[in-house]
């Protein structure tokens, strides 16, 4: 399995970003899709978690009604759409896939073994 993200950069305090992963190497619609975060010198952090079929989400409750995760199966992505965003929104932001088919959108990093190079989200006050 192979991840990609991009869509990180640069934004003021109150604005939007938003996130893309694409993945490839197996069956992408078989595999829940996650989101964590890292600051350097911390441990990488649960942001949201989206099932195979997109019916299930979970979020950490620091991004609770601001992100929004969602997939398209058709295109091998997962997204997420960042709003309200907050100086402390600032990290590095991974998409992974775990190492099991049609689990549960889990906020475990121990349950995702694939990981994405990472992008970086900035956000200035």
């Amino acid at each position: 399995v192979q991840l990609a993200e991009s869509g990180g950069g640069l934004v003021q305090a109150g604005g939007s970003l938003g996130l893309s992963c694409v993945f490839s190497g197996r069956t992408f619609s078989s595999f829940a899709m996650g989101w964590f975060r890292q600051v350097s010198g911390k441990e990488r952090e649960f942001v949201a978690a989206i099932s195979s079929g997109a019916s299930r989400t979970n979020y950490a409750d620091s991004v609770k009604g601001r992100f929004t995760i969602s997939r398209d199966n058709a295109k091998n992505t997962v997204y997420l759409q960042m709003n309200s965003l907050k100086p402390e929104d600032t990290a590095t932001y991974y998409c992974a896939a775990p190492s099991s088919t049609f689990g549960p959108p889990s906020p475990v990093r121990g349950d995702y073994i694939y990981w994405g190079q990472g992008t970086q989200v900035t956000v200035s006050s």
